[in-house]
């Protein structure tokens, strides 16, 4: 056993890291609503590649659309990991711009997707701010943790080179993840509306999404940002390959 196995697994307990080699499946389960819920909780899933504009778009709908929305994403699963699981073959790793999720990470990125399941079947309204590093095999795992629930897939779409630029412009971000993740993430996913952000500015975009969620969900959604709403992005991963500190911490 390893040392990142001693810190996360005591008693030696056996881990499954063939779980994660194709689309997971589990033996058939009945959801139900959580007690004195009627009606379900939407999940609108934004994804796309770093740097694509994912957070800035979640925040914005966030204030646009009616009622209360959660926004989860991938950044906030990373700042709740034990820091042992960073950089770890077992953990979450970045090598020459590629993400690479070990046998710790991936149950724990599935619990988090149930996670979201169960915020939905409280009757709560998510956001989530994702990237499919698998492409349509994560697209198939999270249809499966979110079956029963209205999902509505969102694809951010940006050019490799503006994303790049985007990346080295912020200097916060790990190097060579905007291009490599630029067209990786989408592969093979089918998306219900996409915006190219590097084509569409903000208010456009928005207006791209209220039309799809006016014609699926009768939601009236304002098609201009607030600015005074607005909180500034911030990636988990620093340019030096290690994680920067969770907001609640600085």
């Amino acid at each position: 056993m390893n040392e990142l196995n001693a810190i996360l697994a005591p008693g030696g307990l056996p881990h499954t890291p063939d779980r994660w080699g194709g689309p997971i499946y589990r033996e058939a389960t009945v959801f139900t609503m959580a007690r004195g819920v009627e009606q379900p909780g939407r999940v609108l899933i934004l994804n796309g590649g770093s740097s694509a504009g994912k957070t800035t778009l979640g925040r914005a709908l966030q204030s646009a659309m009616p009622g209360p929305w959660l926004l989860l994403g991938i950044d906030l699963l990373i700042w709740t990991l034990p820091p042992e699981m960073i950089n770890h073959p077992d953990g979450l790793s970045v090598h020459e711009g590629v993400i690479t999720r070990g046998e710790l990470f991936t149950p724990l990125y599935e619990g988090f997707q149930y996670a979201v399941a169960a915020l939905g079947r409280s009757g709560v309204d998510v956001l989530v701010d994702d990237l499919t590093l698998d492409g349509l095999v994560d697209q198939q795992r999270w249809n499966h943790a979110l079956q029963g629930l209205d999902v509505c897939w969102i694809g951010v779409r940006c050019a490799p080179q503006i994303a790049t630029d985007r990346e080295s412009r912020r200097g916060t971000r790990l190097p060579g993840i905007a291009r490599n993740q630029a067209y990786s993430v989408h592969a093979g996913v089918h998306y219900d509306v996409e915006v190219d952000t590097g084509v569409l500015d903000l208010n456009e975009e928005l207006a791209v999404i209220a039309e799809a969620l006016r014609q699926r969900w009768s939601l009236l959604v304002a098609t201009e940002s607030s600015p005074k709403a607005a909180l500034p992005p911030m990636s988990a991963w620093m340019p030096e390959g290690v994680v920067r500190p969770a907001p609640w911490e600085s």
